[in-house]
Order: structure tokens, then sequence, then C-alpha cells
């Protein structure tokens, strides 16, 4: 695990959610301290330079809460990637694989300009299918994906391979 910043130490694990076997990490302590959650956005502020993006996608849904800062932080734009069903426009979808079961994500069909260099963010990497699903929304609609950034990396599901090729940041590792 990660050590230096505060947030390592806010992180608490609850077992058995969603489901029998998963132990997820619950961000909601960092987000209620805001010299963690301020850590956490500068430190994910700093990546995003150094990728140069033009807009930032956030994940539904904790990619909002992590996503949307970061976009105001740097002047850029916002767009919600999110489930099936919650966006009001033409959309285009893709499907994917959880460490659980499988889902999809949608994002609006108008939201990405070809050539567009877009920073994804999302709280936790596990498996890499969500992000690998952004990422296929993101080209579909003639976008670059500059990089892909992370609070959390749960190393040990490997989901940084599925990510091969592209600029990842994660910034606490388990």
């Amino acid at each position: 695990m990660t050590t230096e910043l505060l947030a390592c130490s806010l992180i608490r694990d609850i077992p058995d959610f969603p489901q029998k076997g998963i132990i997820f990490k619950d961000i909601t302590p960092v987000l209620q301290n805001p010299t963690a959650f301020a850590e956490v956005i500068d430190r994910l502020c700093s990546f995003a330079e150094t990728v140069s993006p033009d807009i930032i996608i956030g994940i539904e849904s904790r990619g909002f809460i992590l996503g949307a800062p970061i976009a105001l932080k740097l002047g850029k734009g916002f767009i919600p990637v999110r489930k099936i069903g919650k966006l009001p426009h033409k959309t285009v979808k893709c499907e994917y694989a959880l460490e659980y079961g499988t889902s999809a994500v949608e994002m609006h069909s108008d939201a990405i300009m070809p050539g567009q260099r877009v920073l994804i963010i999302d709280d936790l990497l596990a498996t890499g299918g969500t992000s690998a699903a952004s990422i296929t929304l993101v080209e579909e609609l003639g976008g670059v994906v500059a990089g892909i950034a992370f609070m959390i990396e749960l190393e040990f599901l490997k989901g940084r391979s599925v990510l091969a090729g592209y600029e990842v940041e994660s910034l606490i590792k388990f």
C-alpha cells in the first residue's frame, strides 16, 4: 500500500459488499476529510497536467466525485459516463465484465469531438473493465485517450494489463 497520502489511512474495507467474497474499498472517509480529499484532487490534477487533456470524463459514480473537481480546477469540461438508461440524450454504449458480473456504460453521442484529448477518472482500478469500456466509447467518438487516473488500484486483480498502451496513474495501491 502507498503510504505517503493521508487518504491511505482513511480508506476502509467493507467485507462482502456488494456481494459475498468482495472486499469493498470505501473512500467515504477520504471525502469527509477536506485535507485528504484536497490532497487526492491535487495529486490527480498534477497527473492530468502531464497528459494535457482537453476534457475530463468521470465514470459513475465515484468517478463523478473525483472527476468534476479536477475538471473545474483545470478549467476543463466534464463528461459523465453512466450506467444504462441514466442519460437523457442519444448515447453510445459499451458492455464489459466486472469482477463479480457484467454491466454496460453509456455516454452522450455528442460528448466528445474528434481528436479531443480525454482524461478518464475513476476511484478504483480493479479488473479494468469499466475503464476499458470507457476507452471504447471515447475512441468510438473519435477522441484520444490522453490518460486514465485512479485514486486506488487493486494490483492483485491486474486491471492495469487491460489498459496496456495507455498512460495510467493510481495514487494508492493495494
